[in-house]
């Protein structure tokens, strides 16, 4: 039985490489870091050793067999996933060869797949759906010119905020969760305390047209929460002390709407406007450099740090610090942690159904050119551990891309109208994309296949938010209703 059994996996394993593995064969192998540290010596491994196994010995080397963590494995650009010489395409077995490690999300997030609460209120398409960092609150901002804030506990409506005098186009919790910030068609901002409702004092004014983009600094470099930049059609940036409620600088070298605003990890501004450029500025609104490239107007910007700067201090655990000195110095170490000794990296998206994949930091020159969307690119979104990139566009796809090199990975098709947003799970293990078609869709990143349809939504969906905690979705689009969804 035993030879038979024997000469059938020797035929699989034919099958599926091409080439069968000697029995007893063994290969040289060294771990090291995603930031290139050696770990441990060169290990004399089975050749087809399973990631399983990696993860074992991987965690014994780095002392922590007592609360092992998850780890994925890369030899080049083939990540293992069977075992080493099935899915190793280079079967070379005399060299030693380097197999890279990356920590995978410790928790995972469970796909949403009923819709719990369908809430009327907005009498006016909803524009923007965004939960506050600690993920216990929910605001959605709409046409109707108001802004809701919404209970998540009981799902219910908790505060309609009233003062804009036109469509809010964007808002913007800040890092600490204490102020929710309004940009809006009326050509202010406008700040409100979340927990009562209540306006902070009248309107931000300024501007000169409608306000398009909002960002906070973020925590870990000033943890009284007190500064925010807005962009707007009138092709400036303006940034306001929040506490003093007055304009502290305005930056206006653009010669065009300033369509996004982002404010990085390392202090940098960043804009992107429909004059084809990107500035970067410091945060005392010098320009540091303009990013060309784009041949027709910038539409989105997305951070490789976007999600550890929105969570601040906040993680999946739920830890609860005392005072604010302990936040910033979590939310720094959290911030550390995650950028490692890598460059920020940004991604644009653009009018000319392009992307590029830059880092500033270290260059004005872009790192690559994103091309294969058929119309416009919506929206771009780093995944939580920076390691891919959706693109939302409205050539109806949804397209994923390396967080690491810009390279293009593969297609996810399944929507029958333009894809406005994307977002993803905090685990970054699936993506959520809203469309014109009317429906939501999750997505399998392992698989690149859709895991769950979101039907129910009666029109266009044109916002969509993942609380971080993953436990909530919440959507809203042209039927004015905000929709919350859970397992």
């Amino acid at each position: 039985m035993s030879a038979i059994y024997k000469k059938m996996k020797a035929a699989a394993a034919l099958a599926a490489t091409g080439e069968p593995m000697q029995e007893g064969q063994k290969i040289v192998a060294q771990f090291k870091s995603s930031d290139g540290d050696v770990t441990g010596p060169p290990l004399n491994l089975p050749g087809d050793v399973t990631p399983e196994q990696l993860e074992l010995l991987l965690n014994q080397l780095l002392e922590q067999s007592e609360d092992p963590l998850p780890y994925s494995f890369h030899v080049g650009e083939d990540e293992i996933l069977k075992n080493l010489w099935i899915d190793r395409k280079d079967k070379s077995t005399e060299d030693t060869i380097t197999i890279v490690y990356q920590p995978q999300a410790v928790f995972r997030v469970r796909a949403v797949s009923r819709c719990t609460s369908t809430l009327s209120g907005h009498t006016e398409a909803i524009l923007s759906v965004s939960f506050s960092p600690n993920g216990a609150q929910l605001a959605t901002g709409s046409g109707d010119a108001t802004v809701r804030i919404w209970d998540l506990n009981t799902e219910t409506p908790q505060h309609t905020l009233k003062g804009h005098t036109s469509w809010v186009l964007s808002i913007a919790w800040s890092p600490d969760g204490k102020t929710l910030a309004s940009g809006s068609m009326d050509n202010t901002v406008r700040l409100w305390d979340p927990k009562t409702g209540k306006a902070l004092g009248d309107a931000l004014k300024g501007h000169t047209k409608w306000i398009t983009a909002l960002a906070w600094e973020p925590y870990h470099l000033n943890s009284k929460a007190n500064r925010l930049a807005s962009s707007s059609k009138d092709s400036t940036i303006r940034v306001w002390d929040t506490t003093l409620r007055k304009i502290s600088m305005t930056i206006s070298q653009h010669t065009a709407a300033v369509t996004c605003v982002k404010w990085g990890g390392e202090g940098l501004i960043y804009s992107a406007s429909q004059d084809k450029t990107i500035k970067v500025w410091n945060s005392s609104g010098a320009l540091v450099k303009t990013l060309q490239g784009h041949g027709h107007w910038v539409n989105s910007l997305a951070l490789s740090t976007d999600f550890v700067l929105r969570t601040g201090p906040f993680d999946h655990t739920g830890k609860r610090y005392a005072s604010e000195e302990e936040s910033k110095a979590a939310a720094l170490a959290r911030y550390k942690a995650f950028k490692g000794n890598k460059p920020e990296r940004l991604v644009s998206g653009s009018d000319d159904f392009t992307m590029f994949f830059w880092e500033p930091e270290a260059s004005k020159k872009p790192i690559t050119r994103m091309t294969g969307h058929q119309k416009l690119v919506n929206h771009v979104s780093f995944s939580p551990d920076g390691r891919m990139i959706a693109s939302a566009s409205f050539d109806n796809s949804v397209k994923l891309w390396d967080g690491m090199t810009g390279k293009f990975i593969g297609n996810l098709r399944g929507h029958v109208g333009a894809v406005y947003q994307v977002c993803w799970s905090s685990d970054s293990r699936m993506l959520i994309s809203s469309s014109k078609d009317s429906t939501l869709k999750i997505w399998d990143i392992k698989k690149m296949k859709i895991k769950m349809d979101l039907p129910g939504h009666l029109d266009e969906v044109f916002a969509v938010d993942w609380s971080p905690g993953g436990d909530k979705v919440a959507s809203g689009g042209k039927d004015k209703q905000l929709k919350i969804w859970s397992h």
